[in-house]
């Protein structure tokens, strides 16, 4: 994949400070209502005495935490933009990962719950929607945390639940999209479910990869105060064609297949 232009980061380091002041004036406000209003709501109806309500076929819960997620990228002048669409029923979907943002980007276009590094769960909000997204956090580093990980992803996968991983196992600075590790797919192959790749894309064509993504040395929180204060910029998300039980052989080859999908339609 190549790499977004050595100016992309440039230009927005040199914008006119009015102008991020007035998007921090405008938007702070917003996000405060989002998460001590619109938050115990979200609370509230994804209790167990109305979360289980099917509203359309799907759980209140799943409605309003995708709801909630989609606001939040609003929030940060993200403005979603769709092709194709995610399957019904037990799915491994298989993404890029650039940000944080990419667990919101997905949720609110389908409920899964992630794999995702166990420091996000001490993070603020996101940890808090990310657990109750039903993440599968994972310890990094250790064979133990994995393979309970992966336990757990066949066990949803055979209820009809759907996963969401990020093979390449952390973030690479927006520039490329890393080898994606094959044991992550084993999941899929026991459980005999259909893996779908999604493509995820920041700016035009990509073009905001690099500022998505986190700066090094850049926390958390930096990133986000960061990015509260960006331009408003579409977000792609990509539901590419799906591989089906069977139709690679073997969980390397099927993370082969996966990752040359997602890389076709980040460079198309």
């Amino acid at each position: 994949m190549n790499a977004p232009s050595p100016h992309a980061g440039a230009t927005a380091s040199i914008e006119a400070p009015a102008a991020r002041a007035l998007r921090y004036l405008i938007r702070v406000p917003f996000l405060l209502w989002h998460v001590l209003i619109d938050l115990p709501i979200i609370l509230l109806l994804g209790s167990p005495l109305t979360g289980g309500i099917l509203v359309g076929g799907e759980r209140l819960e799943h409605r309003v935490i995708r709801a909630w997620s989609a606001g939040l990228l609003r929030l940060f002048g993200l403005r979603l933009r769709r092709y194709g669409e995610p399957l019904p029923g037990a799915t491994l979907f298989v993404a890029n990962h650039v940000s944080w943002i990419d667990i919101e980007t997905l949720h609110s276009q389908r409920m899964m719950g992630f794999v995702a590094k166990r420091e996000i769960a001490s993070w603020p909000v996101v940890g808090w929607l990310a657990s109750r997204g039903e993440t599968i956090f994972h310890a990094r580093g250790s064979t133990e945390s994995l393979g309970g990980v992966l336990h757990e992803m066949l066990a949803r996968l055979r209820a009809g639940r759907s996963v969401g991983v990020f093979p390449e196992g952390g973030t690479r600075g927006g520039g490329q999209v890393g080898p994606f590790h094959a044991r992550i797919f084993l999941a899929a192959v026991e459980a005999g479910v259909p893996v779908q790749p999604v493509a995820l894309r920041y700016g035009e064509g990509g073009s905001a990869q690099s500022i998505i993504a986190f700066q090094p040395g850049e926390s958390f929180f930096a990133n986000f105060i960061r990015l509260l204060g960006e331009p408003s910029r579409v977000a792609e998300v990509h539901f590419l064609e799906p591989i089906a039980p069977g139709e690679a052989d073997g969980r390397r080859r099927i993370a082969e297949l996966a990752r040359q999908r997602i890389i076709e339609a980040m460079t198309g």
